[in-house]
Order: C-alpha cells, then structure tokens, then sequence
C-alpha cells in the first residue's frame, strides 16, 4: 500500500483543514464490489469509523464541517478535485481509500458509470454538507472538530 499526503490551505470559499492532512492510500484492499465494500466497512468499522452509505462522490464543490471523512473505492475510478475550485486532482481506482479531514473541499471531475465508494465517519460525529463559505458558526464548529482517535486504513494514529 502506497501512501500520500497533501497538506491543504485555504482556499477561497473552501476552509480546507491546514491542521491535518487528506491522505490517500493507494491499493489499500484488494478486490472490487461487493466484497470489496464490505472490506472497507470492516477495516473502517474496527478503527472506530462506522461506515454509514455506498454511493459515488458529488459532482460539486462541497466540505464537511461537523465530520472528518473515510472514503473506500470499490468500484470503477474517478478524477476527484481535493481543496476547493483549482484544487489538487488525483486518480483514484478500485481499492484506493481517502481520509479528508472536515474542512475540505471535494468533489468527482469525471468517474466511470459503475464507480462507488464507501463512506464513513468517526464514532460520534455526524456529516454536513457545506457548500458555501464558512461563517463563524462553520469555522468555530471546524476549530473544535476533535481529531480522529484513529486512521481509519491503518488504525493508528493521526
């Protein structure tokens, strides 16, 4: 499994999160569909982020403020713009993973008509979609966002 890094700073609307990083784990389970999706819950599940929907990834530029993210590949590939409009793209594919923490910026630039992802979340928080600038209340909630107790591939620390 290869791992990536990005560290991402605010940009424009998006509040990106310049405390931790978005990773992205390369070939992080082996397998496509169903079964790879139920992989990822599992691996998810045991780190302490229960998976909670399979679906794709919004077409549209949005951020959550009240959760970090776990995202599995487990069908098809995309190109994903990470931190906002003029962001960071990257290629992912069938057993990749992606951790984004609150605060930054998504969405699918182009996907393969079968490609879905499991999504999940730290026990205890529950996902927004914001899709507009952060306000006070936004950048607040954000600031106090604890950081996740687990990384949800490795299941060590942040």
């Amino acid at each position: 499994m290869g791992i990536e890094t990005l560290v991402l700073a605010e940009n424009g609307w998006v509040p990106n999160n310049a405390r931790l990083p978005v990773i992205v784990y390369r070939s992080a389970a082996d397998g496509e569909g169903n079964a790879l999706a139920e992989r990822f819950e599992e691996m998810f599940a045991a780190h302490c982020w229960p998976p909670d929907w399979r679906d794709g990834i919004y077409d549209y530029h949005h951020y959550h403020s009240t959760a970090h993210e776990a995202l599995g590949v487990f069908a098809g590939f995309a190109t994903l713009e990470l931190g906002g409009p003029g962001g960071k793209r990257i290629d992912v594919r069938a057993g990749d993973a992606l951790m984004l923490p609150a605060g930054t910026g998504h969405r699918a630039i182009r996907s393969s008509e079968d490609f879905r992802v499991v999504g999940a979340y730290p026990e205890g928080q529950a996902w927004d979609i914001c899709r507009a600038a952060a306000d006070d209340a936004v950048r607040a909630s954000l600031q106090s966002l604890p950081d996740p107790a687990q990384d949800p591939v490795t299941g060590g620390a942040i």
